[in-house]
């Protein structure tokens, strides 16, 4: 049987990185979020945004730094701890 590496389901933050792609003039796609983040040195595809969006998969804390970065909102308000 295989370990369970986290102890909870899906990730913070996957509703508030769709909603962040949402609120961007114009909005953003996952395409272009993934290229935005790459561009700042960190590699990133859009199905790996999809997956976080969909919380099938965890996001580490410098992925987090780079979304909350790409999408320019702080990483408080990605994990839902703001407005």
């Amino acid at each position: 049987m295989a370990k369970k590496m986290f102890l909870m389901e899906g990730n913070l933050c996957g509703e508030r990185v769709r909603l962040g792609r949402a609120m961007q003039k114009p909005p953003m796609r996952q395409e272009d979020l993934a290229r935005e983040i790459n561009l700042m040195g960190m590699e990133i595809t859009p199905l790996i945004i999809s997956r976080i969006e969909k919380g099938q998969r965890h996001v580490c804390d410098g992925e987090l730094l780079m979304l909350a970065r790409a999408l320019h909102v702080s990483m408080e308000w990605l994990c839902g701890a703001e407005e």
